[in-house]
């Protein structure tokens, strides 16, 4: 790894604490100050079809970044709040170059970093580095979630990523859950019971 001047932040952010299924993704960016990117904004706030453009153009133009994942096993394992802290320390490790300062969105960072953090609520909306991570996140794990529904159609993982919508449900309550579901979440636990 290049260790940089301090002053380069990276942002990070997750994507996919709530869901039933899937991982939760993290993703971390050190914006290049030449390449200036208009749009950022978070993630949620954007249309599928501009999230796609902007992390394209991130991952052209930004300096460094990585996207990183806790598993479903993870998940059940650590807990969501651990695992999302997992896959944000793995992204910041995956980056080529150590930054500064790491900016998560949220009111927690991970521990035992390479480099100094803050958490910065509400990041994702106020901070355009934290927004691009958002971007990032976002789509590295709606793609994951397309994949999955290829594997278990059932459950319409390619509409609702993984979310508890009434068709996810539905599924849940007809078919029971699949290994991409999170056991320990309580609408899984509950289909669970019935299998």
């Amino acid at each position: 790894m290049i260790g940089p001047p301090a002053f380069l932040v990276a942002g990070i952010d997750e994507a996919g604490r709530g869901p039933l299924a899937g991982p939760v993704v993290a993703a971390a960016v050190i914006l290049d100050p030449a390449h200036p990117i208009d749009g950022l904004r978070d993630s949620k706030l954007l249309t599928a079809a501009s999230r796609e453009r902007l992390a394209a153009e991130i991952r052209d133009h930004a300096l460094a970044w990585a996207v990183a994942f806790a598993d479903v096993a993870e998940i059940d394992a650590l807990n969501i709040l651990e695992a999302t802290l997992l896959a944000m320390r793995r992204a910041i490790e995956s980056l080529s170059i150590v930054p500064g300062e790491a900016w998560i969105d949220g009111d927690r960072c991970p521990d035992k970093l390479a480099c100094c953090a803050r958490a910065i609520v509400k990041g994702d909306r106020d901070v355009a580095v934290i927004s691009a991570a958002s971007i990032l996140a976002k789509t590295a794990r709606d793609a994951m979630l397309d994949a999955l529904d290829v594997v278990h159609p059932a459950y319409g993982f390619v509409h609702n990523k993984g979310y508890a919508t009434a068709d996810h449900l539905a599924a849940l309550a007809r078919v029971g859950p699949c290994v991409a579901h999170r056991k320990y979440f309580a609408h899984v636990a509950q289909a669970s019971f019935a299998f």
